[in-house]
């Protein structure tokens, strides 16, 4: 069989990870739930933003970033970020405008 250029791709399964939090954490995740609704005019449950807070913390944690790389260059397991295995991105709107959704 010819090699590809494209890499056969990393597991996508996803992981259900149930947390319990305290309830002052959730109130304040409630909040920023509303929050994105008011800023970009789509509601999302609390549930579907955590896997993208989590990746945009683990993403800005640079010296987490440079110790995997790091890590995979002495493994051997090539370029692949983080971000490249993980939640996609979604895109966002610029700051002050909102999603357009067509009913």
């Amino acid at each position: 069989m010819p090699e590809l250029k494209l890499a056969k791709l990393p597991d996508r399964s996803p992981v259900k990870i149930t947390i319990t939090v305290r309830p002052e954490l959730n109130t304040a995740l409630r909040s920023y739930a509303e929050s994105y609704r008011e800023a970009y005019g789509e509601e999302e449950t609390v549930a579907e933003l955590i896997p993208y807070m989590l990746q945009s913390f683990l993403d800005s944690d640079r010296n987490f970033v440079k110790a995997l790389k790091d890590k995979e260059a002495s493994s051997g397991q090539g370029q692949t970020t983080f971000a490249d295995r993980a939640v996609p991105q979604r895109r966002r709107p610029p700051r002050g405008e909102s999603l357009q959704t067509s009913n």
